[in-house]
């Protein structure tokens, strides 16, 4: 299965048509890459921010209020575009609106057929707390892609293990990544979090990121990181870990992930984190004891 993950340049699109002739633009690039399924950035939907004047654009709550009225026809997009690509396409995230005049960060999938599927980001960053109205999900899915089964989790979720072996233990074999990140330290967080995902639980992790400079968005104003596609690191597979990643002025970083290849380096591997990790759990370690040395 090929598959291609975006370094997504921040834009400011006029109005809707201009948003959805870049997605067109971007999506055409990865299926001429012969790629089956896409992966665009988390925050995604904030790029819509700048079809609205600088009072609502450059004020985080007021933009996530606006571009509400842009989630049916995003949603609509992304389903036509997946239909006529005949692609699996992971379109980043919206925002959106629970009722409540708070957001859920939510990533949406659609299939080839146009239907689709989403997970909720789980765990808030230090800046979705601060805006007081962004709110964690509260549940956990596994998604199936060509007979391949997959999950999401959206960039501050990577980081923590628990959630991800929950849906590894579902039948995940590839963990995408939505992300985005303002500092050199926050790309480095995801990176590492993506790559002990790969180790712990022997999944492939795809994962996309945004790109340049919006100064017109209070969320989107600065970007950091590349786009990669990521395997365990053991026999057979990269040593490193990294099966490819963006450089520069790339958009898409694309490889084909050999699934089968996957499962048989289990009957070879140097380790197995992801079959040892009960081992974790006997009585003696669940709690550590401070001890002194003798004299």
């Amino acid at each position: 299965m090929k598959v291609a993950v975006a370094k997504y340049t921040i834009d400011a699109p006029a109005d809707f048509d201009a948003f959805a002739r870049k997605q067109a633009q971007w999506l055409d690039e990865a299926k001429a890459l012969g790629a089956r399924i896409a992966v665009l950035p988390e925050y995604l939907s904030l790029e819509l921010a700048a079809t609205f004047d600088t009072t609502i654009s450059g004020d985080l709550h007021a933009s996530l209020a606006a571009t509400q009225r842009h989630h049916g026809a995003f949603v609509e997009l992304f389903s036509r575009l997946s239909r006529e690509r005949a692609m699996h396409v992971v379109a980043g995230t919206f925002l959106l609106d629970t009722g409540r005049g708070r957001y859920r960060n939510r990533s949406y999938t659609f299939a080839p057929d146009g239907a689709h599927v989403w997970q909720d980001k789980l765990r808030l960053t230090g800046f979705e707390k601060r805006t007081g109205v962004i709110e964690s999900g509260d549940e956990l899915k596994v998604f199936e892609t060509d007979g391949v089964r997959s999950a999401v989790s959206v960039c501050y979720d990577s980081e923590f293990p628990l959630p991800v072996r929950a849906q590894c233990e579902a039948g995940a074999r590839l963990l995408i990544v939505p992300s985005c990140t303002d500092t050199d330290a926050g790309a480095t967080r995801v990176r590492v979090g993506c790559l002990a995902r790969a180790l712990e639980n022997r999944c492939f992790v795809a994962q996309s990121v945004t790109a340049g400079e919006a100064p017109w968005s209070p969320a989107l104003d600065v970007n950091t990181g590349e786009a990669a596609l990521i395997a365990p690191m053991d026999v057979g597979l990269p040593h490193d870990g990294m099966v490819v990643q963006t450089r520069g002025h790339q958009h898409w970083a694309v490889a084909t992930l050999d699934f089968g290849a996957l499962e048989d380096s289990r009957a070879h591997a140097q380790v197995a984190n992801d079959r040892d990790w009960t081992a974790q759990y006997f009585p003696s370690v669940a709690r550590a004891k401070v001890v002194r040395a003798a004299a």
